[in-house]
């Protein structure tokens, strides 16, 4: 990893720290009905989700709809994860699109004091690995936050990129969202030392003892959004080699989500949303392009929940 400052050292520090004692928070963006901004709503959300003792918190990404905020929008979310979050744990704001206006949103989250950013893939079109690292490079040099580079549909890197992007200064980690584990068992051992890496698949507990095994432990857990009980159970379980524990949550819970998942495209972002609105949470309704789950998906999202939650002795 490229020769870091005492500021980027000290995120490095803490996001290893909590990566190794709790799963990563991917907080939902709350709107109304009306689809406007729902600032209360956010910082309820935000507040119920610290409590739970997370590795760190990453408002407006993927699961926060990053791509449905606008500038002012996501200057609200980044600020009121920031406050909620009151120095406890780490805050990694997203940030997207080409690196023009990913720098934009940079801008924003370092005013709103953030920790650092996850770099979201860049719109639309396939481009080749000096593209992907020049992204980096450009973003890098627009920003003092740390970056964790996120590779994800067309971003890819090969062994040989990821050599160069860790030498970027500022470049701190990256978090794969491929599952294929040849190609990561392959970057890891490129990578330098103390560069991060964590599991960012979805629903990412279905593939945890697979991504441990070449040596990535951590990852983000979409379902501490909703159902941090849980979440927490697993990554306890799995930490703590109770296996069966692991494998009864596997079986009974996090399989069947999956599968209800696949269902309807969006539905990752979707039926979390769903879930955290079954629980009381004054998260809203998704924004189109995406939907929210039909009477019939949402019925078996209840009953899906309500077993999960009896599994780890607690309540819908």
């Amino acid at each position: 990893m490229a020769q870091v400052n005492g500021e980027t050292e000290t995120v490095v520090r803490r996001l290893r720290d909590g990566m190794a004692g709790g799963v990563l928070s991917f907080p939902l963006t709350s709107f109304h009905d009306d689809g406007s901004l729902d600032p209360d709503g956010f910082r309820a959300h935000v507040a119920a989700q610290t409590a739970t003792a997370p590795g760190a918190i990453f408002p407006a990404c993927g699961t926060g709809e990053f791509f449905s905020l606008d500038e002012d929008e996501y200057r609200t979310v980044v600020t009121i994860a920031v406050e909620e979050a009151a120095g406890r744990v780490p805050v990694v704001a997203g940030a997207g699109y080409g690196w023009a206006q990913a720098a934009r949103f940079a801008r924003i989250a370092e005013e709103a004091g953030a920790d650092a950013l996850l770099v979201l893939p860049h719109y639309l079109v396939a481009a080749p690995q000096d593209g992907l690292v020049a992204q980096l490079e450009q973003l890098a040099a627009r920003t003092r936050l740390p970056l964790i580079a996120y590779q994800r549909g067309q971003v890819a890197f090969t062994a040989s990129s990821l050599k160069r992007i860790a030498r970027i200064p500022g470049v701190i980690g990256l978090k794969d969202g491929h599952s294929d584990l040849d190609r990561l068992q392959r970057l890891t051992l490129a990578a330098p030392e103390g560069f991060l890496f964590f599991n960012g698949a979805s629903t990412a507990e279905i593939q945890a003892r697979a991504y441990a095994t070449v040596g990535v432990p951590a990852y983000s857990s979409a379902v501490h959004a909703f159902a941090p009980e849980i979440a927490n159970a697993f990554f306890a379980a799995l930490r703590d080699g109770d296996e069966k524990t692991v494998e009864r949550l596997l079986r009974e819970f996090y399989v069947p989500f999956v599968e209800l998942r696949d269902r309807v495209p969006g539905y990752a972002v979707s039926l979390v949303k769903a879930a955290a609105r079954l629980r009381g949470r004054p998260v809203g309704p998704v924004r189109a392009p995406l939907t929210d789950p039909t009477a019939a998906d949402l019925a078996d999202l209840t009953a899906l929940l309500t077993t999960g939650l009896d599994l780890v002795g607690a309540a819908l």
